[in-house]
């Protein structure tokens, strides 16, 4: 268990490094900064890591973008959501489907996590926090949900080619490749 628990955390870190240089790919669109390897990397590690090591990870790279100037607030929202949702949907909710199912499931986790709930709770922080008094309960949802596009489709390619070869499934031992 140790074993697999040092795996995770070095995982968990190169995810979360990818994620930060991967910030420095973004594009503004409708008052959000949009990162689509953020998202990329929360379904990389919803499906590999679970729920709550991909919502850790969330949380590590929103933290690091923002103290080092390449995010804003609004990325833990976002990232920590849709990853937690991800992994939900990949090995709670499906736990027991076809890898067929549980894909997909993770995909949309992540769109529906980051894009509505993510973009929904980032108003509050917009609003009280850095006071952008233009912003509006639903307004982020569909600068989230472009973002969050563009990495779903990447991850579900990357993803699918890791998962027919089981490099990743490999790495963390029988358990892993056992869970799909």
């Amino acid at each position: 268990m140790k074993k697999t628990n040092i795996r995770k955390l070095c995982m968990a870190a190169i995810l979360t490094a990818l994620a930060v240089a991967g910030s420095l790919f973004t594009f503004p669109f409708l008052g959000a900064k949009c990162s689509p390897v953020q998202h990329f990397v929360n379904i990389v590690a919803s499906v590999y890591l679970g729920p709550w090591w991909a919502m850790g990870s969330g949380f590590c790279a929103a933290l690091i973008r923002n103290v080092t100037g390449l995010g804003s607030p609004l990325a833990f929202p976002g990232s920590m959501i849709g990853a937690f949702l991800a992994g939900a949907m990949y090995h709670w909710i499906f736990k027991n489907k076809p890898l067929a199912v549980k894909l997909p499931s993770a995909y949309i986790g992540e769109l529906f996590g980051t894009s509505v709930l993510g973009g929904i709770a980032s108003y509050p922080i917009a609003y009280l926090i850095m006071g952008n008094k233009e912003a509006t309960l639903f307004g982020f949802v569909f600068p989230f949900f472009v973002s969050c596009v563009v990495g779903t489709v990447i991850a579900a390619i990357i993803v699918t080619a890791l998962k027919r070869v089981k490099i990743i499934d490999t790495f963390f031992g029988e358990r892993s490749a056992q869970n799909g």
